[in-house]
């Protein structure tokens, strides 16, 4: 629902880790092993890399298990939640601040900044109504399977399992 816009983002979120309260820390590796990665993925950020840009990652997901994923990449910049863990147990808490919509396009011009590249001339791309104000702010934005909300209101649409289709989308 929070996808879809229909439920505040931040209170989902919070609802959502509660109920890991007391998972044992190692069920974040369990999860690390169930990650799959979109076919695509990795060629289109070497194939980034090797062309001289940036690639960065926000997500409104948990650094605890995604960072494995940014270091293999190499992202250069990224944004996440974390998850609280105290005495080796999740405690149903994130600290600090949380990666909502805002923080979404906060964190697209805090990466334009530190790049040096002008905020028309990145890219965005997003599933869920929490990238709606990043992919505003970008200067192109593809909706990759995304929710219908993000669909309508994308400068691109990319259905399918596949990211290497963005290269030509984006004139690479």
């Amino acid at each position: 629902s929070a996808m879809r816009g229909e439920l505040d983002f931040a209170q989902s979120l919070i609802a959502r880790v509660a109920l890991l309260k007391d998972l044992p820390e190692s069920a974040i590796a369990e999860v690390q092993q169930e990650i799959v990665l979109t076919d695509g993925a990795a060629e289109l950020v070497k194939e980034l890399h090797a062309k001289g840009h940036f690639v960065s990652l926000v997500s409104g997901g948990f650094i605890n298990i995604i960072k494995p994923l940014i270091d293999q990449l190499k992202i250069d910049f990224y944004k996440a939640n974390t998850l609280e863990i105290s005495d080796g147990r999740l405690t149903g808490r994130v600290t600090g601040l949380i990666v909502d919509r805002a923080a979404k396009a906060d964190a697209l011009h805090e990466f334009a900044n530190k790049c040096g590249v002008k905020i028309e001339d990145t890219v965005a791309i997003g599933d869920g109504a929490n990238d709606l104000d990043m992919m505003a702010a970008a200067g192109i934005s593809i909706a990759f399977n995304a929710k219908p909300i993000v669909r309508e209101k994308a400068d691109v649409v990319l259905e399918g399992n596949d990211l290497r289709g963005l290269l030509e989308i984006i004139g690479l």
